[in-house]
C-alpha cells in the first residue's frame, strides 16, 4: 500500500509546521542569521524528520504503545526547557542573543529531536498499516527542511529588529508549542 502524493504532503506539512515554528523562533534569538545557521538548522531539523518516521516503522507494534503513551511529555519537557533558557537569556542577560548558538551541538539535537518525535508515531503507524515508509519519510524530510530555512531567516530578519522582546516572543512560542503537542496528545 503507498500513499498518495497530496496525503504525504498532507502529512509533511502537518509535521513540518512545528519545525517551522520552532525555526522562527530560534531565527528570533539569534542577532543575526548567517547561510550557516540556516543550513544547519534546516539539514538537522529535515535529517531528523526524514529518519524518525524510518525508525517509527522498524520499531514495531510495542514500541508505539510506548512512545503514544509518553511522546506528548518528552515534547513538552524539551520544547519547555529551551524557551525558558531562551526567556530567562532575555530577561536576565545584558545582551539579547542567545547564550550559545542554537544550530550547534545539543542545543540543535534537542530542538531536532523535539520536533520529531511526532514523526516517530507517524512512522509506527505507516508500519502498521504496511505503507512503504521511505518515499513518504523523504518528502517529509524535505518539507521540514525547507520550511526550517524558511522560518530560521524569518525569524532573523523580524528578530534583528525587536531584540530581546523577541528573544522572549520566541521563548514563549516554543514553550506553547511544546503545550500544544502535550495537551492535543491528552
Amino acid at each position: 500500500m503507498d500513499l498518495s502524493w497530496l496525503s504525504m504532503l498532507g502529512i509533511s506539512l502537518g509535521l513540518g509546521m512545528d519545525a517551522f515554528a520552532v525555526s522562527v523562533a530560534t531565527g528570533l534569538g539569534l542577532s543575526q542569521v548567517t547561510p550557516r545557521h540556516t543550513f544547519r538548522m534546516a539539514f538537522h531539523f529535515g535529517l531528523f524528520q526524514f529518519l524518525m518516521p524510518v525508525i517509527g516503522c522498524l520499531a514495531g507494534r510495542q514500541m508505539a504503545l510506548y512512545i503514544h503513551q509518553y511522546d506528548h511529555w518528552i515534547a513538552l519537557g524539551l520544547l519547555t526547557a529551551v524557551g525558558c533558557k531562551m526567556l530567562w537569556e532575555a530577561c536576565c542577560k545584558k545582551e539579547s542573543n542567545w547564550g550559545a548558538d542554537p544550530t550547534r551541538g545539543l542545543m540543535l539535537v534537542t530542538l531536532s529531536l523535539a520536533t520529531s518525535i511526532d514523526a516517530l508515531a507517524v512512522g509506527v503507524s505507516m508500519g502498521l498499516l504496511g505503507v512503504s515508509v521511505w518515499l513518504p519519510s523523504v518528502v517529509i524530510g524535505i518539507v521540514a527542511c525547507t520550511l526550517s530555512a524558511i522560518g530560521i531567516i524569518f525569524g532573523g530578519r523580524i528578530g534583528g529588529r525587536c531584540g530581546r522582546w523577541a528573544e522572549i516572543a520566541g521563548g514563549s512560542v516554543l514553550i506553547l508549542i511544546g503545550l500544544e503537542i502535550f495537551i492535543s496528545d491528552l
